[in-house]
């Protein structure tokens, strides 16, 4: 797969605390949003994707056990750190991530960024939202519309580092030409509604698509860090 990525600060942080890392050779694709105090955030998310990143580098095949036991080194290596470092507790981080093999690509997911797949005009949220509003929303208690603007919004469920351990999701899907993968923070997904997403990948690609989504979350706002990998499947 061919790889674009960009991340913004935003017009409201002072900060950035997405971290996202991209290695095409091994076909290792990470995005990672972190929260915490003053930049807990920003080491929460780095710390994890790098742990993440070092440990698939190091297997041979890529196989959803290995994808569960590397994520869930990241996670022993965060909440360590934020016990060693007062200023650092309570931090902890999203951790989206695809990893490729030769027809398919395990997708490991915790927290509230997302994994969208688009081809064929459709755009297909893949991920789960690990958050209240996610859980909400998946009971029928509240509207698609109604959770953009819930006040519960972010609050999250499940985060790497923030517990001893953690639960992944990781799933096994089938590559087809032409397909587009779009990881992405919630400063997307928040900001733009899918049908503006959708008009994006439509009419662009590669680098422009990346470039106009995260104009479209500054032009909406921009109230959070905006991060977006989109990932094109060979045709």
């Amino acid at each position: 797969m061919k790889a674009y990525c960009k991340s913004h600060t935003g017009l409201v942080r002072e900060q950035n605390e997405d971290t996202v890392l991209v290695n095409e050779e091994r076909g290792i694709y990470i995005l990672a949003d972190g929260m915490g105090g003053h930049k807990a955030g920003e080491v929460a998310s780095d710390l994890a994707a790098r742990t993440l990143m070092d440990a698939l580098n190091g297997q041979e095949q890529p196989s959803a056990e290995l994808l569960k036991t590397a994520i869930r080194r990241a996670n022993s290596a965060v909440y360590k750190r934020q016990l060693e470092d007062e200023n650092l507790s309570g931090m902890g981080t999203t951790l989206t991530v695809l990893w490729e093999k030769d027809d398919h690509v395990l997708l490991g997911h915790v927290g509230d960024s997302r994994a969208y797949l688009y081809g064929g005009g459709r755009l297909r949220q893949i991920s789960e939202d690990h958050s209240m509003v996610g859980e909400m929303l998946r009971a029928g208690a509240i509207t698609e519309e109604q959770a953009r603007t819930h006040p519960y919004r972010n609050v999250i469920t499940r985060a790497v580092g923030t517990d001893e351990s953690v639960r992944p999701d990781v799933m096994e899907i089938l590559k087809s030409p032409g397909e587009e993968w779009l990881l992405c923070s919630d400063g997307l997904s928040d900001m733009v509604p899918d049908g503006e997403i959708v008009q994006v990948l439509e009419t662009c690609r590669g680098e422009e698509a990346v470039e106009k989504l995260i104009d479209l979350a500054l032009l909406h706002g921009g109230h959070d860090n905006v991060s977006v990998l989109l990932l094109e499947v060979d045709a």
